[in-house]
């Protein structure tokens, strides 16, 4: 019965495909004399009209339980709509489509070195023959080899300084929405379309199968980011993640800061989480943001931007201030300061004490 359904989307979305393709598309390309894109932009539009049949059903399902039912209360939604351009940027696919059509090539002619010297290669639908090899089967495990990807990406996201840079475009946003999924630095983004165009080429995806996946995959995250107070039960958290499973990544001290580098990283399914000792159920409704926005005595907040162009560049700047401090840590004169003089008795030692808790260096 999936499949059937997925079959009868296809065929629905491949029929808007061709209409709006010969009586809108293609008269224009014609007229500015660019039919020689003609193939490649027929095959982007199918990406461009799920990406928008997405939004329309991710806004009429979400948008009206962030109303009945809502995690925070706020008293306007400014700072949401900068969230809504990210979300028409990322949804109609072009990156992910370009990503993945462009590794295309490569990826024929490693296969074909491999059958000329006989290596084996990976088929995932042939792993139990006769099971793997129903459609139902094969999507479910090219989604849980796609997600357990999705899991350590994040993860690691967070845990090298220079990479949270650009992801703490996505996790700066204090009021999170349906729109919030979306809302990552452009070259996180382009990252991250290489990185599962790669892993999808690598197992065997086809093409239609992706545009699938990863619809499948945004619109699931939308749901994880809508500002809902909304939660899977007992059992249900386990298996899949929920909002309530998601905003526990986002809260202040958590999400980032505590557990080790942060908890809760599953993409589509929480159980990554459970596995590798990073998951946390706590229901708690927290603020959502990165600590160093809220300041602390004596220092000032941390502003991550309000528009699109400013908040890409203030991950830059960051990064930047992040590379330098790193140079200026391991240059030698820097390393000579940082070891500690030879201590010549209790006043000496009471000195540089004195010295140390004054604040000056």
């Amino acid at each position: 019965m999936f499949y059937s359904i997925l079959s009868n989307l296809d065929s629905f979305v491949s029929w808007l495909q061709t209409m709006l393709y010969v009586d809108v598309v293609q008269p224009v390309l014609f007229k500015i004399g660019m039919m020689g894109y003609d193939e490649d932009t027929y095959d982007a539009l199918y990406w461009v009209i799920v990406g928008v049949l997405e939004v329309c059903a991710m806004y009429a399902i979400l948008r009206p339980l962030e109303a009945l039912r809502p995690a925070e209360e706020w008293k306007g939604r400014k700072g949401v709509r900068i969230d809504v351009l990210y979300t028409w940027i990322v949804k109609l696919g072009i990156l992910n489509l370009f990503f993945f059509f462009t590794f295309q090539p490569l990826f024929d002619s490693m296969q074909s070195w491999l059958r000329l010297h006989n290596v084996p290669n990976l088929e995932i639908d042939n792993l139990w023959p006769g099971v793997t090899m129903q459609p139902l089967v094969t999507f479910l495990i090219y989604l849980f080899v796609l997600d357990f990807a999705g899991y350590w990406y994040h993860r690691l996201e967070h845990r090298f300084g220079i990479w949270w840079e650009l992801h703490a475009v996505h996790h700066s946003q204090q009021k999170m929405s349906l729109w919030s999924d979306d809302r990552n630095h452009l070259l996180d983004s382009v990252m991250q379309a290489s990185f599962f165009a790669c892993i999808a080429l690598v197992i065997g995806v086809e093409p239609s199968q992706f545009v699938v996946l990863v619809a499948i995959s945004n619109l699931m995250q939308s749901v994880q980011h809508a500002n809902i107070r909304l939660h899977f039960g007992w059992l249900g958290e386990r298996i899949i993640v929920s909002p309530a499973f998601h905003r526990r990544h986002h809260a202040i001290d958590y999400g980032h800061e505590g557990m080790a580098y942060g908890c809760n990283f599953g993409v589509l399914f929480s159980f990554w989480d459970i596995l590798f000792r990073s998951a946390s159920f706590d229901r708690s409704v927290e603020p959502t943001g990165i600590r160093d926005q809220l300041g602390a005595p004596g220092v000032a907040p941390v502003h991550y931007g309000d528009g699109f162009i400013e908040q890409h560049w203030l991950a830059f700047k960051r990064i930047g201030a992040r590379l330098t401090a790193r140079r200026s840590a391991a240059s030698p004169s820097t390393r000579r300061l940082m070891l500690p003089a030879p201590v010549r008795g209790v006043d000496d030692c009471l000195g540089r004490a004195a010295v140390i808790f004054s604040g000056r260096r």
